[in-house]
């Protein structure tokens, strides 16, 4: 059988990272897509975004966003303009996933990472190495997780957040939508939409400005 053809989105440190994940018994890595027209790299052919328009039997990996930049990642994943359909997920072959546990599209589950059972991962989600997200937890779509971290049980982190490496999060948390969690930080305690939260035990750096402005 022939290989899908694959492209990866964009030409980024977590879109290398997925080669490791790619399975490539099954997907041709054609290249990747940059937005910039200046990158360049001396192993693979970066194009633009046209050659969705020009090849519909491309399949995608698209994994943008970093600290800076996560909240648009649903518009700019958005902004490529195809069919869920042609997003896949990548799973490293050294990754743990339990029984009942549900991955959506256009996921990057990397290196090391343990999904436990009945954990849910939307759609357009990467998480890092050595993650490792526990039973009945649930992370929601566009929503990145760094490296080293660890969601306990039952807990719920919201739609396009950023979680940063070494971050702890207890049993039977709500992180709110939009949210970003500074490296190694512990939640201990819901956390509302649109939260900065830092530190040990974390706290929420938007109170402290609010705060301060009075």
């Amino acid at each position: 059988m022939a290989k899908k053809k694959l492209v990866i989105f964009p030409y980024n440190g977590n879109g290398i990272e997925a080669l490791d994940c790619i399975d490539f018994d099954v997907y041709e890595l054609i290249g990747f897509i940059d937005d910039d027209p200046h990158k360049t790299s001396g192993h693979y052919t970066i194009y633009s975004r046209d050659i969705l328009q020009n090849h519909k039997d491309l399949f995608v990996l698209a994994v943008p966003g970093s600290p800076s930049s996560f909240h648009k990642r649903e518009e700019i994943i958005s902004s490529l303009g195809i069919n869920i359909s042609r997003y896949i997920t990548a799973i490293h072959k050294n990754a743990s996933i339990g029984k009942n546990v549900i991955i959506g599209r256009n996921c990057l589950i990397m290196a090391g990472v343990v999904l436990t059972s009945n954990a849910r991962i939307g759609d357009h989600i990467c998480v890092l190495p050595n993650s490792v997200i526990h039973h009945d937890s649930t992370v929601g779509n566009y929503t990145l997780i760094g490296s080293n971290v660890v969601v306990a049980g039952s807990s719920s982190i919201g739609h396009n957040c950023y979680i940063g490496s070494g971050t702890t999060i207890i049993n039977n948390i709500n992180v709110g939508d939009f949210s970003l969690v500074g490296l190694g930080s512990n939640i201990l305690k819901d956390v509302p939409t649109h939260s900065r939260m830092v530190g040990n035990p974390a706290r929420n750096l938007n109170s402290f400005s609010q705060q301060k402005m009075i």
